[in-house]
């Protein structure tokens, strides 16, 4: 049995959260809280395996809550939000920053048309979160971080030819890896970088704004025939696969899911794998299922430098470990060690320290 807090300032909504959550017989609603400073000291007392979290609440915020919850008592909290203003959207992903896991589109009223596909959906990422360990984040001035440990040093793999773009592909527990990559990546990278990050429909082009705010790359969500720039970051857009033509400009269309997914890692993989061979780079990240593993094979056999997360760093080691398995990463990494290696791939006259992993 799955227990659940819910904590959200509205009534109503916390009356229908708690209503979609019952209506499992794997889930058990243990209490509700309308702010954050509730919340927190519910968590404490009675250790929920998961937290539904509003963002925007009186007394204390989601983000602080989130923040204070990683801090002391380590829970999985999702991120349950109706708003798409943009500010709120930008909290939300603070908030992923912190520790929680994933954001979703608050379930609408029981007579919408949407709300069995979003109850659904609610109970869905519950039961796949709640799986999920999650570990003590450090904030605080004065709190020194654990170090991670690597298991090997070495150098990059040599690139006689130039990198004409970089992939990338995420799924659950991305978010917060992509921010620190795209953070630690210098302003003046040589390639446009795209990405598929699985994400709840209406949050990407926050997505994209925080990422923007963290990183001096220029972050986009691309439209159909946009031009791809060296040293910008492309973000696929909801409800489309993405491409890469040799042109440089970018493919956004309404095609086939693959792997159940639109946009879809395998997609952009294939795309690059066919278009670009050896000038490119794939990265795989965190997330369920199996999307983007067998396509990242396809790149490092068209000549691609290929990486992939590590499971110690990994919130879901799905998509990565299925990669592993296949062979398909020359680079099996910790998410802290994954912009340097792939800094000294495209620039090959920067060092890094950050370039120690495992290759395999």
């Amino acid at each position: 049995m799955i227990r659940v807090l819910v904590v959200d300032d509205s009534p109503v909504a916390r009356e229908l959260l708690m209503h979609i959550l019952d209506s499992d017989a794997d889930i058990e609603v243990i209490g509700s809280a309308a702010n954050g400073r509730e919340a927190v000291d519910f968590v404490a007392r009675d250790k929920p395996d998961l937290i539904t979290m509003d963002i925007h609440m009186p007394v204390m915020d989601g983000f602080e809550a989130s923040r204070t919850i990683m801090e002391t008592t380590p829970v999985p909290i999702v991120i349950v939000t109706a708003s798409y203003d943009m500010r709120e959207l930008e909290t939300s992903f603070q908030a992923i920053e912190t520790g929680a896991l994933t954001v979703l589109q608050k379930p609408l009223g029981i007579g919408h048309p949407d709300h069995e596909r979003n109850a659904r959906n609610l109970i869905a990422t519950v039961k796949l979160m709640s799986e999920i360990k999650v570990v003590r984040r450090w904030f605080r001035t004065g709190q020194k971080r654990p170090q991670p440990q690597t298991t090997a040093e070495e150098n990059p793999v040599c690139r006689p030819w130039p990198v004409k773009v970089v992939a990338v592909g995420a799924s659950t527990g991305g978010p917060p890896v992509i921010e620190k990559l795209l953070a630690a990546l210098p302003k003046e990278f040589p390639a446009p970088i795209l990405i598929v990050q699985h994400m709840a429909e209406g949050f990407i082009h926050g997505f994209a704004e925080w990422l923007g705010q963290t990183s001096s790359l220029p972050v986009h969500v691309p439209f159909h025939g946009s031009m791809t720039r060296s040293g910008h970051v492309y973000i696929a857009p909801d409800g489309n696969q993405m491409k890469m033509g040799a042109s440089g400009r970018i493919c956004c269309i309404c095609d086939q899911p693959e792997n159940g997914l639109r946009p879809s890692v395998s997609y952009l993989f294939r795309s690059v794998a066919e278009t670009f061979g050896r000038n490119a780079v794939g990265v795989l990240l965190t997330g369920m299922g199996k999307d983007g593993s067998a396509e990242l094979k396809l790149m490092k056999d068209r000549g691609a430098v290929t990486i992939a997360q590590n499971e110690e760093s990994s919130a879901v080691y799905g998509m990565p470990g299925e990669a592993v398995k296949l062979h398909a990463a020359h680079y099996v990494l910790p998410a802290e060690r994954i912009a340097g290696v792939l800094t000294s791939v495209v620039m090959p006259g920067i060092t890094s320290e950050d370039s120690d992993g495992e290759t395999v």
